[in-house]
């Protein structure tokens, strides 16, 4: 069955906004007096167990364009109490890699008609641009651009909520050593597992690690073997990373840190050439973090290998409407932006070799915000 009437994407009287590209969308959240918002059936799959992760609903019964998961997590919420609390994160973690599948998609295809830009993603004057090459070594680079509509349909947080918009690539915060140890905690955690298709992610806070087409829970499914992989070290080297990200995104949006909350999900990715096996793995579609996650204000990604040495293709692409502008990584390199849709976006196809990076996200809400994960 679909979606009753009353839930985003299925029709009746909705939330709408518009962004900078045009078009109204659904905002995202929980159907009318708060019921839920899919149908048993998706629900029962959604909450099918797969060692603490959680088997993905049939493409049939998934919302359409709004709020692509955050509906899923809504509704499994009754039973939440009984769970594990990083079983609940699960479904948080894997959602950067899995939604720009389930959702980007077809925002894209939608915004690309608007716009006329042609089906292989590139505007129609063919205009592309090199926002920071990998041989560049940029103190600061920062580009502002008006702020979307899509913050306007959830509450403002003052000090806080984008005001002023933008994005910007500074090699100048985290040192080519220091991206080299977390790389190396990446190694070390996506070795216990890895997805079978050419995407893998771990999530060191809610401890959801890729494994054949599967999620499962690191943290319950090896156990006390987990302190053989990571030390006190590694967890505190990652809470400094993210510490001094977060304040330099403060500092250039001009608002305080403290007001900032780091949210999920956040986690390590590895890409490579390897074909798709799930929809998980198809890491390439074009996004918008805002509409796929209305708590995300401020999204990061710390490079964590160098583009054109380490691997092929794996550029990131901010999609304009008149042109794109690419970041090329580079181990250290941080590449951030607002999360509304003035930053729509993708991540070329990996062609050769493996590419590391994490993605550290924030919101302004403190009702979502996350902890530092902890070892033990």
């Amino acid at each position: 069955p679909s979606p009753p009437a009353r839930c985003p994407g299925g029709g009746g009287a909705q939330a709408r906004r518009r962004s900078r590209w045009g078009g109204g969308r659904a905002a995202p959240g929980p159907g009318a007096g708060g019921q839920r918002c899919v149908c048993n059936a998706c629900v029962q799959a959604w909450d099918s167990p797969v060692w603490g992760a959680r088997a993905v609903p049939p493409r049939s019964h998934r919302p359409s364009l709004t709020a692509p998961v955050l509906c899923f997590l809504r509704s499994a919420r009754k039973g939440k109490s009984q769970q594990d609390p990083r079983g609940r994160w699960l479904k948080a973690a894997i959602l950067l890699l899995s939604a720009a599948a389930g959702g980007g998609l077809v925002v894209w295809s939608r915004l690309r008609s608007q716009d006329g830009i042609p089906e292989g993603g590139i505007p129609a004057d063919g205009v592309t641009e090199v926002l920071a090459h990998r041989s560049d070594n940029l103190r600061d680079k920062f580009i502002e651009i008006p702020c979307s509509e899509d913050y306007d349909s959830h509450k403002r947080f003052a000090g806080c909520t984008p005001r002023k918009c933008g994005r910007g690539v500074t090699d100048a915060v985290i040192t080519r050593e220091e991206a080299e140890r977390i790389r190396r905690i990446a190694e070390r955690g996506l070795s216990l597992g890895g997805s079978d298709g050419g995407a893998s992610i771990l999530d060191l806070h809610s401890g959801a690690l890729s494994l054949g087409k599967h999620f499962v829970n690191l943290y319950r499914y090896f156990g006390d073997k987990i302190q053989d992989i990571f030390t006190e070290e590694d967890f505190a080297l990652y809470r400094d990373v993210r510490q001094r990200i977060q304040q330099r995104i403060a500092q250039v949006f001009g608002i305080s840190s403290s007001a900032m909350y780091l949210t999920k999900p956040t986690f390590f990715s590895r890409m490579n050439s390897t074909g798709a096996k799930t929809t998980h793995d198809e890491y390439w579609h074009p996004h918008v973090d805002k509409v796929t996650y209305g708590s995300f204000d401020y999204t990061s990604l710390l490079y964590l290998s160098d583009y054109s040495e380490d691997f092929g293709g794996g550029r990131f692409v901010f999609m304009d409407a008149d042109s794109n502008k690419t970041v090329e990584p580079r181990a250290g390199r941080v590449s951030f932006f607002t999360s509304g849709s003035e930053n729509l976006h993708r991540v070329e196809k990996v062609q050769w070799g493996t590419r590391f990076a994490i993605t550290i996200s924030f919101t302004c809400d403190p009702e979502h915000g996350i902890g530092d994960p902890l070892l033990g």
